[in-house]
């Protein structure tokens, strides 16, 4: 099992910086990628980044060019280092950790971590 716990939310003012963390704990050698997740409220989940064990990146529309996801092996952490903040980047973040087998996959999520970008 994997455990993923958040830090790093709060608020801030638009074109500000916050920097996200998630630490992983558990059967920390299965995980084959890991990433973040936003919900605002009334929308759906959506993807921010994720980052494979491989270290090749993906990034949402929405967040290119503006955020950042990087992963030290050495303390099992994965942080998103979000810049140029907007309004709607006011979301609810979730860490994930993807275990993938074969054909099956299995997500672990952490409790999430509220980002507010407001003036």
């Amino acid at each position: 099992q994997v455990q993923l716990v958040e830090s790093g939310g709060g608020l801030v003012q638009p074109g500000g910086s916050l920097r996200l963390s998630c630490a992983a704990s558990g059967s920390i050698f299965s995980i084959n990628a890991m990433g973040w997740y936003r919900q605002a409220p009334g929308k759906e989940r959506e993807l921010v980044a994720a980052i494979t064990s491989g270290c090749s990146t993906n990034y949402g529309d929405s967040v290119k060019g503006r955020f950042t996801i990087s992963r030290d092996n050495a303390k099992n952490t994965v942080y998103l280092q979000m810049n140029s903040l907007k309004t709607e980047d006011t979301a609810v973040y979730y860490c994930n950790a993807r275990v993938s087998t074969g054909w099956v996959s299995h997500d672990y999520w952490g409790q999430g971590t509220q980002v507010t970008v407001s003036s």
